[in-house]
């Protein structure tokens, strides 16, 4: 049987068979789940954000020797180390590096003039417009069904808007998990589709089974926007946990995110100065208010305690709302052969409709 392949500016832009990416999701997007990514067809992408430097470094060669395919990183523009990790994705020849917050335009420069490709992750078109301006190779647009931080236009109208503003590959992300939603983004004028909560949702994912059980029950009004998280709108799943924070007052948030920073810190190892330079850093790249930076310390804590050690009481889980679309677990493998299949059919049946 003739394998399928749908060819689209981001496939030629990056190297890979299908224009599928898997997101950088902290704690979940290890070298396991990009690697299986990869040999799929997709682009796989490491989340670097929950890991210290040499973590990374341990990464990076960890995925190189699952796969011989091209993947990516994600990481934060405003972390204190930006520069040094950029460093590192140059030296071992990463192709794609990712960013959720936009890196300056020297940044974007430096990648470029050593062949990776710069892709940010916007929320609105004006955005989209200014780091294409400063070089971006692509963007990533989610709208707002989709898992983590997420904005609340809907990825139906911030897709055309982004579409209709720049002329680099966008890849559309929020509320896609099959073949339907990758034919109707590439007939929109995308590039491709990005997925994080399908992903997270694969038997090569390395979240607890436990808790994937907890996501494959949950319909498709059973997530919450919530600003209790870390003080910016964060799309998670329903849990006695996130209906305590929404009910809770700003005061106890800032007590438990000040809990969660020694923690964090404990656990990365990183210096108080280098916490305060990162805090600074937020505060200059956006429009975030001191409570919300020392509210993002809750963040990589309380992910961590519901995507790695399975703890759903103490730990928020991110979702799309797509989760309640969502029943089985294939391998990345599966999924993105059946995807691309339908997307195929789906396709063919559209230029079958022309008289």
């Amino acid at each position: 049987m003739t394998r399928q392949v749908l060819r689209t500016p981001l496939t030629e832009l990056v190297g890979i068979e299908h224009p599928i990416v898997q997101t950088g999701m902290g704690w979940v997007s290890g070298p396991r789940l990009t690697a299986a990514t990869c040999n799929a067809g997709g682009l796989g992408i490491l989340a670097s954000a929950t890991m210290t430097y040499d973590e990374l470094e341990a990464a990076i060669k960890k995925t190189k020797q699952l796969t011989d395919k091209p993947f990516g990183v994600n990481m934060r523009a405003d972390a204190s180390d930006a520069g040094q990790r950029c460093d590192l994705l140059i030296r071992e020849g990463v192709k794609v590096a990712s960013f959720a917050l936009a890196p300056k335009k020297d940044l974007i420069a430096k990648l470029k003039d050593n062949g990776i490709v710069v892709v940010p992750s916007i929320g609105a078109a004006k955005h989209a417009v200014k780091v294409a301006s400063w070089g971006a190779d692509a963007v990533v647009v989610q709208g707002g069904e989709g898992g983590g931080h997420t904005g609340g236009v809907a990825t139906t109208l911030l897709l055309p808007s982004v579409l209709d503003a720049v002329d680099i590959p966008v890849i559309a992300g929020g509320g896609f998990f099959d073949g339907r939603g990758l034919a109707a983004a590439l007939s929109y004028g995308a590039a491709g589709v990005a997925m994080g909560t399908r992903f997270l949702l694969t038997s090569d994912s390395a979240v607890p089974d436990s808790v994937k059980q907890q996501y494959l029950q949950r319909g498709l009004t059973d997530t919450t926007v919530s600003v209790k998280v870390d003080g910016m709108p964060h799309r998670v799943l329903n849990t006695d946990l996130v209906n305590s924070l929404e009910k809770s007052s700003y005061a106890k948030g800032l007590v438990a995110a000040t809990r969660n920073a020694m923690k964090f810190k404990s656990m990365t190892g990183m210096k108080w100065s280098t916490l305060a330079k990162d805090g600074l850093a937020m505060k200059k790249s956006g429009d975030r208010t001191w409570q919300q930076i020392i509210m993002a310390a809750n963040t990589p804590m309380l992910l961590k305690a519901g995507l790695v050690e399975g703890n759903t009481e103490a730990g928020v889980l991110a979702s799309g709302q797509v989760v309640g679309m969502i029943d089985d677990l294939p391998s990345c493998q599966e999924l993105i052969d059946r995807i691309i299949a339908d997307a195929v059919k789906r396709i063919d049946a559209l230029g079958a409709l022309r008289a």
